[in-house]
């Protein structure tokens, strides 16, 4: 019976650098497997950005190899960055405007119809706050996840083991460092619920302006 459960605890134990940073344990990240893998993605990354653009396919066709899953409809914009590529997940209907930056230590996933503006940046990784673990190159990895239907303000910053419910709208600038609630519009710097949208925001398509009534 010992043996049994002492082979359970090695087999649920990472040991890797890279199985300790999925895992939210402490980890190093300069290793050459971890080290290897980033440069991988940089080399993929530096042809996305560096194509042009009416080579709309060949940029998709880097994502398909770099993402650990993406949907069938997306469009990302040069410049993107990203740290492995391989722990991001995105769902059907992605887009992200310019200069996108998601650090995918830890698993991103982001649902379906989600829109970022430019300049959004997505971070599971950090650092001890104590200098000396810090110093001695110790990281951590929370990861991120993204609900359907979220819009993403430009400039907005995600911060680790942040969860962003459906349907959730944040303001430009805004720094999230908190969960924010279904169908929420939050801003601001710690970022936080402002209001629940609801039927009425049907109606308007910004601020109190309305849609035209439909001609009859």
């Amino acid at each position: 019976m010992t043996n049994t459960k002492k082979t359970a605890e090695t087999e649920t134990t990472p040991t890797t650098e890279r199985e300790k940073m999925l895992a939210g344990k402490p980890y190093i990240s300069s290793g050459p497997e971890l080290f290897g893998a980033r440069q991988a993605a940089k080399e993929l990354l530096f042809d996305f950005n560096a194509l042009q653009p009416g080579q709309v396919e060949e940029r998709n066709a880097i994502l398909r190899r770099l993402f650990g899953r993406i949907g069938e409809k997306f469009f990302v914009e040069p410049p993107f960055r990203c740290d492995y590529g391989s722990n991001i997940a995105v769902g059907e209907n992605f887009y992200a405007n310019y200069d996108c930056v998601v650090l995918d230590c830890a698993v991103v996933t982001i649902g379906d119809n989600v829109l970022f503006g430019p300049g959004v940046h997505i971070y599971t990784a950090g650092h001890p706050a104590h200098p000396e673990p810090r110093n001695a190159g110790i990281e951590y990895a929370m990861p991120v996840t993204i609900g359907n239907n979220v819009w993403l303000g430009g400039g907005v910053i995600v911060t680790p083991g942040v969860t962003i419910g459906e349907n959730a709208v944040i303001g430009a600038g805004s720094v999230v460092t908190r969960d924010v609630p279904p169908s929420a519009i939050a801003a601001g710097n710690p970022c936080r619920a402002l209001r629940t949208i609801t039927d009425e925001d049907r109606k308007f398509y910004f601020r109190r302006l309305p849609f035209e009534e439909p001609s009859r």
